[in-house]
């Protein structure tokens, strides 16, 4: 399975809830390959407590795989190489989870025929290896963006889904949704390449981020009541906009660790420490589930 990670603006949860899914995945049984292709930002590595891949490599990355530099990416292995403890103590059945960091300090490039043929090549070898395979995109109508349809467009035979995040608020609604359904958004670039455009939506899914619960303990009863009703007029634009439950694949709430720093959330943050929330590392788990769940992205 090949899944795209993207959002139209910066600071939606993409990399975190994409790294935190892909753990997931690989905790259940999962070979699972991680590719940051955040060209402008690849810092997955911070996520996943990679010393080597923090702010991506200094050379032999996606970045030089793609530019001809090298015939192979280099490979992190998350369970051997993390610093963090919790991350290494890995269940015996677990499956790998493997990180393919860009380079640090290149930035965009635009896409080419030639670029596209590396990556495709590139893609198509993981999927022969790993079960399930993460591209996490720049933000955005990016260089990134582009290649991942081009090089989609030609994976045939494959399982692929796209996901799409916002955050839970009017700005990031009306962006993600004018990044799918807007001009030169994901569908008209799709199409320009070769997709057709009712197939490529119905590979796709919106996944809402940093949910705030009107339940949550330290709100006010009247900062409660303003949530809930602000919540129905969020929904009501996300409908309008088509970015509503329809194309929904699940949300995940406000954790004040993912706020302050951006990790992989493990049982030992949820049981032993207590620094996470039991209802965001069940969001992930099910976010992982769901990937898989063909009912799930069935045309309703």
């Amino acid at each position: 399975m090949l899944v795209f990670a993207t959002s139209d603006k910066g600071g939606t949860g993409r990399s975190v809830t994409t790294s935190n899914v892909a753990y997931q995945s690989a905790l259940a049984g999962n070979d699972v390959c991680y590719l940051d292709f955040d060209f402008g930002s690849p810092t997955a590595g911070s996520v996943f407590d990679v010393d080597a891949g923090q702010v991506g490599v200094r050379e032999g990355g996606l970045h030089s795989y793609l530019l001809g530099k090298v015939s192979a990416p280099g490979q992190i292995d998350i369970f051997a190489q993390t610093e963090r403890d919790s991350v290494r103590e890995r269940p015996y059945d677990a499956g790998r989870l493997i990180l393919l960091p860009g380079d640090s300090g290149v930035g965009e490039f635009p896409s080419s025929p030639e670029l596209v043929r590396r990556c495709a090549n590139l893609i198509g070898r993981l999927i022969g290896e790993f079960d399930i395979c993460f591209v996490d995109l720049s933000a955005g109508r990016s260089y990134a963006l582009q290649m991942a349809l081009a090089v989609a467009q030609q994976m045939t035979g494959v399982t692929t889904r796209w996901l799409v995040y916002h955050r839970w608020t009017k700005q990031h609604v009306i962006a993600a949704a004018a990044l799918v359904h807007g001009e030169h958004g994901i569908l008209d670039t799709g199409a320009d390449l070769g997709h057709d455009r009712e197939d490529l939506l119905a590979s796709l899914r919106f996944v809402r981020t940093a949910l705030i619960d009107p339940a949550r303990p330290g709100l006010t009863s009247q900062q409660a009541v303003w949530i809930t009703e602000w919540d129905r007029k969020l929904q009501a634009i996300a409908q309008a906009e088509g970015v509503g439950p329809l194309w929904l694949l699940d949300s995940v709430p406000l954790d004040p660790v993912l706020q302050w720093r951006e990790q992989l959330i493990t049982a030992h943050d949820v049981n032993n420490i207590g620094i996470a929330n039991e209802r965001t590392a069940e969001a992930f788990k099910r976010l992982a589930d769901l990937l898989f769940d063909d009912k799930a992205w069935e045309v309703r």
